[in-house]
């Protein structure tokens, strides 16, 4: 009952901020960003596109993969138009799409720029049953296996950037709050609803994706600390907000829902908040493996806290993201108690 009072009177917490902060709020104490280059999935729109601006305004060069190149380039004239002189670079990218990711990669890193700061962003709520051209549940195939591999493929040049530089990198995995809703065995349940040999669940898929973003950034945390990388990686819960991830499901029953709910969403500015102070304040320098919610350190759920889980998805989406000449993605054996 009191985190929840706190919570809609927004007080402060330890880091000083709270669940009324804006994006704004929370950079006023962060270094100048002109020495920062960041990638930002999901930027198009949203909390995305918040925390972009939010960026750039600090000095940031920004660089903003999406799917839609024109939507890209009406976000990059919003934020110029906001942000006369900034730096924003749109290059195409679909999270869904493994090959997609790899000529992404290839792309930014033909550029020969410095990576300081990846911000894994985007997200998807699919209603209806799809698999991704890589055989993958398309919910888990966007909102996590895409972001796996494309922070594998850029930890090299993150690792590079920040020895050369002697700024520390970061790597801010956007979750939720919804994480908390699965239970169970994520890999069987991913193989089982990618071959529809269950019902599909729309927000159990979601939460489950959701969960892989809390379980990848605990396992990437101990990897980067055995390459001895300077780079950090944290996960966020943003908050509730109404954003385009409802788009398909726009109508009177939507409406009155989030109507009713509206003392509890957050504006997008506040919704920006905790994923721009992840990825900007001088506090959090050296903080690694945690989960924030309200620009505040919180506590993710059990299914999300065990390193065992963490390593075994890691190694089920280094098999998925694997090259396969055509063949189905590897998942696990639909015996529950054996490990890929």
């Amino acid at each position: 009952m009191l985190e929840t009072v706190k919570y809609l009177i927004g007080s402060a917490g330890a880091s000083g901020f709270g669940s009324r902060s804006t994006g704004e709020e929370v950079t006023a104490a962060a270094p100048d960003l002109g020495s920062i280059t960041a990638i930002i999935t999901g930027a198009t729109s949203g909390i995305g596109a918040e925390t972009a601006r939010v960026l750039a305004m600090r000095g940031a060069r920004l660089v903003l993969p999406a799917r839609s190149l024109k939507a890209a380039e009406e976000t990059r004239a919003r934020i110029q138009a906001a942000c006369p002189g900034a730096d924003v670079i749109v290059l195409p990218l679909d999270l869904s799409s493994l090959s997609s990711v790899r000529c992404f990669v290839a792309r930014f890193l033909a550029l020969r720029l410095p990576l300081n700061l990846l911000i894994n962003n985007a997200g998807k709520f699919s209603h209806e049953h799809a698999v991704s051209e890589d055989g993958v549940e398309m919910t888990f195939a966007t909102n996590y296996l895409g972001h796996f591999l494309l922070t594998k493929l850029l930890l090299p040049k993150m690792a590079e950037t920040a020895s050369e530089t002697g700024i520390q990198g970061r790597i801010v995995n956007v979750s939720s709050s919804i994480h908390g809703w699965f239970s169970g065995d994520c890999l069987r349940y991913l193989d089982l609803m990618t071959r529809k040999k269950i019902r599909y669940d729309a927000t159990q898929a979601y939460a489950l994706s959701k969960l892989a973003n809390v379980l990848h950034t605990k396992e990437l945390t101990g990897r980067l600390e055995r390459m001895d990388a300077d780079v950090t990686a944290n996960c966020v819960h943003p908050g509730i907000v109404r954003t385009r991830l409802t788009r398909d499901r726009e109508g009177l029953v939507t409406d009155l829902a989030f109507f009713l709910a509206s003392r509890l969403l957050k504006t997008i500015p506040q919704a920006a908040a905790t994923t721009c102070y992840v990825a900007t304040h001088p506090r959090l320098a050296g903080v690694s493996g945690k989960y924030f919610a309200d620009c505040n350190e919180a506590s993710p759920s059990s299914s999300a806290s065990s390193p065992r889980e963490a390593a075994r998805l890691w190694r089920a989406s280094e098999s998925m993201t694997a090259p396969r000449f055509g063949l189905e993605p590897a998942f696990p054996s639909d015996n529950p108690g054996e490990e890929m």
